[in-house]
């Protein structure tokens, strides 16, 4: 018999792999039910079964670590690659028209969400990751923000929530809508792709028209460039708040992940990537965020929401009726 002193102890198995297996399996659900069905982006999917675990209370103490690195680990690691998708040059060719369009959309987006979060009542992190998840792209724009605010794991999960949801009407309701306002293909486009939270939103709304994907992308990766002036302006902002109440603690300006988006972007710009690279890294893209999604997902509670904070959804509901509305706008007085 061996000695029992010296035997080999049998392989433990590290304490995250339940919650591995379960990110991983819900990330090829959502990837397959992004693909099989265009109304429904992977990335919806995710955030909508992250929430039944979140929801039902399936979500057990043994899957939190490995949920916890997905939605924070990995989606920053996804903001970060992100960058490698924006075409300066295409964006550039939207000329002076799309870039008010633009910035029009994504300022009086985020000041109107600003000012009906106070009107509202609803928590100032709260309505500072909602008006940049509206404005900008969504939850990759909710993150980014995030760490220069003072914004907890609640007002993350909700204001994810609440894009997802919205963003989620916009790919039924965008397309059906383009007849009765007597929008072109083109004017389509430019609305959508100014008025559409997520990225994968955004596609999919573009899909449903013939002719205005291009468009629709050019227009919201335009948008998404915005992502780092915006946490750099939040970021001074925390800062000379912490100045005036006596903080010594300086917050970093910008997270060290959104200086790589800015980096990513740049790298992007040169050239020197080849095509098949950055094909390969889109999907890579895809992956980490719809993984990151659902753990993000997860910490959403849909009935304890629609109980306890209906002045949360009202100003969601709100905030995506101005990013509409001013959007339409913007192309009806451009002539887009």
């Amino acid at each position: 018999m061996p000695d029992p002193v010296t035997a080999p102890r049998p392989a433990r198995l590290p304490p995250w792999w339940p919650g591995a297996v379960l990110v991983g399996a819900a990330t090829v659900a959502a990837l397959t039910a992004g693909a099989a069905l265009p109304l429904l982006p992977a990335s919806t999917a995710a955030v909508v079964l992250g929430a039944v675990l979140g929801s039902t209370g399936l979500h057990r103490p043994a899957f939190r670590p490995a949920t916890a690195f997905a939605s924070r680990r990995l989606l920053r690691a996804a903001v970060v690659l992100l960058g490698l998708q924006v075409p300066l040059a295409q964006v550039l060719g939207l000329g002076a028209a799309g870039a008010v369009l633009v910035l029009g959309t994504v300022a009086v987006t985020f000041a109107g969400t600003l000012l009906l979060g106070r009107l509202l009542r609803v928590r100032r992190e709260r309505t500072l990751l909602v008006a940049t998840g509206f404005s900008i792209c969504g939850a990759s724009a909710i993150a980014a923000v995030r760490p220069a605010t003072d914004a907890d794991e609640d007002d993350t999960t909700t204001a994810i929530a609440l894009v997802t949801l919205c963003g989620t009407l916009a790919i039924g309701l965008l397309p059906l809508l383009r007849g009765p306002l007597g929008l072109d293909v083109q004017g389509f486009g430019a609305w959508a792709g100014a008025s559409v939270h997520d990225v994968g939103q955004a596609v999919a709304v573009g899909d449903l028209v013939t002719g205005a994907l291009a468009t629709v992308v050019a227009v919201k990766l335009a948008r998404v460039l915005l992502l780092a002036p915006l946490v750099l302006l939040v970021g001074l902002s925390r800062r000379r708040r912490a100045r005036a109440g006596g903080r010594a603690h300086r917050p970093a300006l910008l997270p060290l992940f959104v200086v790589g988006f800015v980096a990513a972007v740049a790298l992007r710009a040169t050239g020197v990537l080849p095509g098949e690279l950055l094909t390969g890294v889109a999907r890579v893209q895809d992956v980490l965020l719809v993984a990151a999604l659902f753990g993000l997902g997860t910490g959403i509670d849909v009935p304890r929401l629609v109980r306890t904070d209906r002045r949360s959804l009202a100003l969601g509901l709100a905030a995506w009726l101005l990013v509409a509305g001013v959007a339409l706008a913007g192309v009806r007085l451009l002539g887009l």
